[in-house]
């Protein structure tokens, strides 16, 4: 666990899809209306996605570092974004949990003298993941109920010692869990023993209690995640009424368990959760999949990590 002194998120950016501009965010800055974006491939689409982000960004930062992550193989959106734009940048990979890693090393960086300003990228595209991960969407192959829906988004924020009213209280970093689920639509059972590891790990380190927040913000455990998470939870002890989840709260009507990628919790937090007065000092919990298709093509289980950072929203 690390605290930081004096580490603010001073500025952020979003781009949101054709079917997230209808949902329950507030305040996106621009949206697409259709999953090309004026470009040849899905995968162009999103790295259109992700510059736009950075531009409207850098025209006011000036970064010493830029750390990124997407969902495809070798972070190949992230690494196009980043190309030819001489500004030093490192790719971070913890899958959906990826966002809030990327706040816990720029912070630490920071804290430390080595950077003065950082920013973090990220996003995810739905016809993207799911041709990697499951069935292009061509096949027309059915999806359970319990499937979680890859959110179409880009995300980025910036990170310095100058004040804002987002300030970085601390940050827990998860260990790899492995639930033992092979079932690749059914993201929220392979995450939610690892949001609820890291969640007991950062009370004890921070000697804190659900309590001391007003909002325990998991990323995407979608209906069913959100579910098991809270009965691992009352098993030991801690109910909990002040918990909600991104994926079940991103869209309006049922997505089937909900929304998911590395996108969702950066986009619920800025153009939902922080307009609302009531929540001052929240505990973000990144959940993420550490799906590979091919460990998954040789039947083995699939493991999830989750990373914890506080954030104290300065009314």
């Amino acid at each position: 666990m690390f605290n930081f002194k004096d580490i603010y998120i001073n500025d952020y950016f979003s781009i949101v899809g054709p079917l997230e501009k209808n949902s329950n965010l507030k305040g996106y800055n621009l949206s697409m209306d259709d999953y090309y974006y004026g470009e040849k491939t899905f995968e162009k689409a999103e790295t259109k996605m992700q510059n736009i982000v950075l531009d409207n960004l850098l025209k006011k930062h000036t970064p010493d570092l830029i750390m990124g992550s997407d969902l495809m193989n070798q972070m190949i959106i992230t690494n196009m974004s980043l190309n030819n734009r001489n500004i030093p940048y490192l790719g971070i990979y913890s899958a959906c949990a990826s966002s809030v890693g990327g706040i816990i090393n720029l912070s630490l960086l920071i804290d430390t003298k080595k950077i003065k300003e950082g920013l973090y990228i990220t996003s995810s595209h739905n016809l993207n993941a799911e041709k990697q991960y499951r069935f292009p969407i061509e096949y027309g192959a059915p999806k359970p109920i319990r499937s979680t829906f890859t959110t179409t988004g880009a995300v980025g924020f910036t990170l310095s010692k100058n004040s804002s009213n987002l300030k970085v209280l601390n940050g827990t970093i998860g260990c790899v869990v492995d639930s033992y689920v092979k079932d690749v639509f059914n993201m929220g059972a392979v995450m939610a023993r690892s949001a609820a590891d890291t969640f007991l790990r950062h009370l004890k380190l921070t000697k804190t209690t659900p309590q001391d927040y007003d909002l325990i913000l998991t990323g995407d455990l979608g209906k069913v995640g959100e579910k098991i998470f809270k009965e691992l939870l009352k098993k030991d002890g801690i109910p909990l009424t002040n918990y909600l989840d991104s994926g079940t709260l991103i869209y309006k009507n049922n997505e089937y368990s909900g929304g998911s990628g590395p996108a969702v919790l950066p986009l619920v937090f800025f153009n939902k959760i922080i307009h609302n007065k009531k929540y001052k000092k929240i505990l973000l919990l990144a959940t993420g999949s550490l799906h590979s298709p091919v460990l998954v093509n040789q039947k083995n289980t699939i493991p999830a990590i989750t990373h914890a950072v506080t954030i104290e929203v300065i009314r």
